[in-house]
């Protein structure tokens, strides 16, 4: 049976180099094709192996004007490439609408009408909101407060409209990511507090600390990720919207502070019980994940998870105080690209030859997708 070819679009932020690795694993003789804008190729903190050496080729360019020739052969779509957080998205609303949610339902059709079997959609479980005390399902109703989240309902809710029998497409609710990445970013609450542990002391919570997150660690997203691309149509059906995360990994912000203070002797934890409610709160059941892929749940702790990252930060020498003025927070990146001249308001690269998005060709016979070794 012929090797599959998986395309991978973002692949060269914070999640992307742990999938690329655990596709190249599973799939050591996949072909393995990574599609990035390269925004954030420039914000390397490993010391190893450059991440997109575990590719076969890598493509640059804009979701927003994919070429559908890149689709050619493909079996599976996943798509990654987003803009990635509530500050982002509200720094560029109308940017992070059209690549979030436009650009990915676009992108979803080429993939149908090229024969693509399966496209895996990295949704966020912030589409819940402000969703109170009681754990959130996939059946749930959602309420999503920023444009961020906004742009992930709009997409869930189109994908589901081109799912059938030749087309798989699965969503899946990350829980807030966190732990360490080739690519790290501080812009992740359980990041942020281990670099402000490390590098300060103290750690500031904007808040009085209760609103609820769920973490995921970013390599065991990956894992969830290769279980997407085999499932079978018993495992969710033809179109599937997942909560990936785990129930033990439930906590409050102040929880987490305090989690860090412990780990790192000396940390001072500072809150704000004057500041305004953050709305933003919701507590996940991760239970139909559990059921569904009982051999791809998270394993990563809490505990080791901050362990990890103060032992790398360290590595790196990592002390720099002003971090969120740093490369370590994309929406600094952004607003740098853009006072040099290399991005313009929607986020579109200059100096760049560009054009519109390539027709859709005609549908091409399905392909079997081999399992994983």
């Amino acid at each position: 049976m012929a090797s599959p070819r998986i395309l991978i679009t973002g692949n060269m932020g914070y999640v992307g180099p742990g999938v690329v690795r655990t596709l190249r694993q599973a799939f050591p003789g996949a072909e393995l094709i990574g599609y990035d804008l390269g925004l954030f190729a420039h914000c390397l903190t490993g010391s190893g192996r450059l991440p997109e050496s575990y590719l076969n080729r890598q493509e640059f360019g804009d979701v927003r004007t994919f070429p559908s020739a890149l689709l050619k052969g493909v079996d599976t779509v996943v798509h990654l490439a987003a803009i990635s957080n509530d500050p982002m998205g509200t720094a560029y609303e109308a940017a992070t609408l059209a690549v979030n949610h436009a650009a990915s339902v676009q992108l979803a059709r080429q993939a149908k009408w090229c024969g693509v079997q399966r496209f895996v959609f990295a949704s966020s479980c912030s589409l819940y909101g402000l969703g109170g005390e009681v754990a959130k399902n996939e059946d749930s109703a959602l309420n999503p407060l920023s444009a961020y989240a906004r742009s992930k309902a709009a997409t869930e809710r189109d994908l589901q409209t081109l799912a059938d029998d030749s087309f798989q497409v699965s969503c899946l609710r990350f829980a807030t990511a966190c732990g360490w990445s080739e690519r790290l970013r501080l812009d992740l609450v359980l990041n942020d507090f281990v670099a402000s542990a490390t590098a300060t002391g103290a750690i500031s919570i904007l808040s009085d600390g209760t609103p609820w997150r769920p973490l995921i660690h970013v390599h065991d997203m990956a894992r969830a990720i290769l279980w997407a691309l085999g499932r079978s149509t018993n495992q969710g059906g033809n179109f599937l919207c997942l909560n990936v995360g785990s129930d033990g990994w439930n906590y409050r912000v102040s929880e987490l502070a305090e989690a860090v203070a412990r780990a790192i002797p000396g940390t001072r934890v500072q809150l704000n019980p004057d500041a305004p409610a953050d709305l933003r709160s919701y507590r996940v059941d991760f239970s139909l994940f559990r059921h569904l892929a009982p051999h791809h749940q998270p394993r990563h702790t809490l505990a080791e998870t901050i362990a990890e990252l103060r032992s790398h930060l360290r590595e790196i020498d990592f002390h720099d105080a002003s971090f969120r003025t740093s490369r370590l927070m994309r929406l600094h990146v952004l607003k740098t690209l853009q006072d040099e001249g290399e991005l313009d308001e929607e986020l579109i690269l200059r100096h760049v030859p560009g054009g519109a998005p390539i027709g859709l060709p005609e549908p091409a016979p399905a392909r079997r997708l081999p399992e994983a070794v």
